[in-house]
């Protein structure tokens, strides 16, 4: 069951990834990230509220937020620190680059996570699963490298930076998240890490920008992805290594929407390497039936 809910999530990131270009594109960033997060904790409030103030009706609903005491905050806290940190690169980077190199970029994280999984928490494989990751992997890599066709020089981009910033930060995220699963309720994890974001946004926000429709949809999608991603990890049997190398599957939706929406260049060679990506994704789903 996590692995599918694994899936689902990788459709939601997916679509998030193609509202934050259509939302980023001639646009400042801060304010953008500013008012996803804003977007994000209002659809969370009325969760807070009603936990707060009639928790006999939300405490057998998916969406029940038990009380923690401030060292789980101060834990919220320094996930929010953490993520932020990686949606600021991962946000400037897709400014500045086609949707079709920084995606798939950003799935490489799950290369690092996976080795973080193996380290920390001693995590193991079967054989379907590691020809899954090692295929995913040889595809990410082979589909990052496309980008060079399109005169983007990977050692001479600063944005190639930013995204490799966001991978490095993404995953120690991922492995943060296994970990507050292990002390922490889900829904705690996803919700209050959001207004500590918004506390620390607020202190630098004020940039000019344009205001899109796209721009409450990216907290939507974000909010649903989450949903899923943790409610996901939830599962004992859950592994991060898998649950974070199946999201970053979401690169399909984002190179579709290059092709269609963003008109992008090169494609047929990307195109090739994506398949690598799904047949990945297959060898991982018989690993774990």
């Amino acid at each position: 069951m996590w692995l599918l809910l694994a899936f689902v999530s990788a459709t939601l990131l997916g679509l998030y990834d193609v509202v934050k270009k259509i939302s980023l594109e001639r646009n400042a960033v801060i304010p953008v990230l500013f008012l996803n997060i804003f977007f994000c904790c209002l659809l969370f409030l009325p969760v807070v509220l009603l936990s707060a103030l009639a928790p006999d009706m939300m405490r057998n609903t998916l969406l029940f937020l038990p009380a923690i005491g401030s060292e789980g905050h101060f834990l919220l806290f320094l996930k929010a620190v953490i993520v932020l940190a990686s949606w600021i690169f991962a946000y400037f980077s897709l400014k500045h680059l086609p949707i079709t190199i920084a995606s798939p970029i950003k799935a490489t994280q799950p290369i690092l996570t996976l080795l973080g999984a193996l380290l920390v928490f001693g995590e193991r494989l079967n054989i379907w699963q590691w020809a899954g990751v090692l295929t995913a992997v040889i595809s990410l890599f082979l589909l990052s490298r496309s980008g060079k066709k399109e005169g983007i020089r990977f050692a001479h981009n600063k944005w190639i930076y930013f995204m490799i910033l966001a991978v490095v930060t993404g995953s120690v995220s991922g492995l943060y998240d296994k970990y507050l699963m292990t002390c922490l309720d889900r829904m705690n994890v996803q919700v209050w890490y959001n207004f500590y974001q918004l506390a620390i946004m607020g202190v630098i926000l004020f940039t000019p920008f344009q205001w899109r429709n796209t721009i409450p949809f990216i907290s939507i999608l974000l909010v649903l992805a989450d949903f899923v991603y943790f409610y996901a990890l939830s599962y004992e049997d859950s592994m991060i290594s898998i649950i974070s190398l199946v999201r970053r599957s979401g690169v399909v939706v984002s190179f579709i929407a290059g092709a269609i929406w963003f008109k992008e260049r090169n494609l047929k060679a990307k195109f090739i390497d994506l398949l690598l990506v799904l047949a990945g994704m297959y060898l991982i789903y018989l690993g774990t039936r």
